[in-house]
């Protein structure tokens, strides 16, 4: 039986939805006190559509000289609207590509609209991977100011 690829990308948004509405994520707020001291350890470049508070997307991990691709999905919290984000940013705590895939948290977002501009995000998964991601947003977003990304290598 042939899985199409809409229901492939939407499995990992309906889990990371179920996972941001059940608390289940890691409650710790990354941002530069997080990666204090620490070298990036690889590079990621990613896009991602926010349509009526769930996303998807897809992105590259450059990491130990390799490129990997992977998806994304997510959602954000009392997330409504549409929005396209282009981001890229540095990697840091990845020792293993294994730890890379995983749900991401952010929780420092601010609450209300948001519009179209630049971003610096930071996000952290369970295995302490932190992403700090700059670039830009185009449409507007209604947001409790948490966003969650489950990243699944390709």
């Amino acid at each position: 039986m042939k899985t199409s690829v809409s229901i492939r990308l939407m499995q990992p948004i309906a889990l990371a939805l179920l996972l941001a509405a059940s608390g289940c994520s890691n409650p710790a707020k990354p941002g530069p006190q997080s990666i204090q001291g620490m070298n990036p350890d690889g590079m990621v470049s990613m896009t991602e559509i926010i349509a009526a508070g769930g996303a998807a997307g897809k992105g590259n991990l450059s990491f130990q000289g390799r490129s990997y691709p992977f998806q994304l999905g997510g959602g954000v919290t009392g997330g409504g609207g549409a929005s396209d984000a282009q981001v890229r940013g540095e990697v840091y705590g990845l020792k293993s590509i294994s730890d890379f895939a995983g749900l991401y948290t952010q929780s420092t977002g601010a609450i209300g609209l948001d519009r179209s501009n630049t971003s610096d995000l930071w996000l952290r998964n369970r295995a302490g991977v932190v992403l700090h991601l700059t670039g830009t947003q185009t449409g507007v977003v209604l947001s409790l100011g948490r966003e969650e990304i489950l990243i699944e290598m390709l």
